[in-house]
């Protein structure tokens, strides 16, 4: 898998940043594996941010200024789960933009990690529009064939919430 992905942070903040304790996403826990997530586009970067801050209920200011990222991602050993036919083949139902649906894809995932896969590529739940978005299973401190473009692009406001929104 070969393409451009992207990534905000803290302004100021690492664009490879590792929690000392690796949170929870989607596709697995973290005290089973590392996930490094990616959107597949800058819009769909924000959305992600969007709705993880409407679930919580944090106004988006409080989380400003914000440097977008760019990755230039070359990878080999990425699952394509990129529609909802491939998402019912193993046996998961379409996206939902809410946590409530993480358990059963977190197995999926943590198994996919298990046997060697690197990563999954994915619908969006936060956009409509096949907008997707990139997990990886972060085993070491660098990521191989993961690389960020810099400068980043520092943001003092959030931007404009992206059309096709789902929160």
């Amino acid at each position: 898998m070969r393409g451009e992905f992207f990534r905000h942070v803290p302004a100021g903040g690492k664009p490879l940043f590792r929690p000392e304790d690796p949170s929870d996403g989607r596709w697995q826990r973290g005290s089973v594996v590392e996930g490094f997530y990616l959107a597949g586009d800058e819009r769909t970067a924000w959305a992600e941010w969007y709705r993880a801050l409407a679930e919580f209920g944090v106004p988006p200011m409080r989380q400003m200024p914000r440097d977008l990222w760019r990755f230039d991602v070359r990878l080999e050993g990425v699952v394509d789960l990129s529609s909802e036919g491939k998402l019912a083949a193993v046996g998961l139902s379409p996206l939902a933009p809410s946590r409530s649906q993480w358990e059963e894809f977190q197995a999926v995932g943590e198994a996919l990690a298990e046997t060697g896969w690197s990563g999954i590529l994915y619908l969006s739940a936060a956009r409509s529009e096949g907008a997707v978005a990139l997990c990886l299973f972060r085993r070491e401190e660098r990521i191989a064939g993961v690389v960020p473009v810099g400068p980043p692009t520092m943001y003092n406001e959030p931007p404009a919430p992206p059309t096709g929104l789902r929160t």
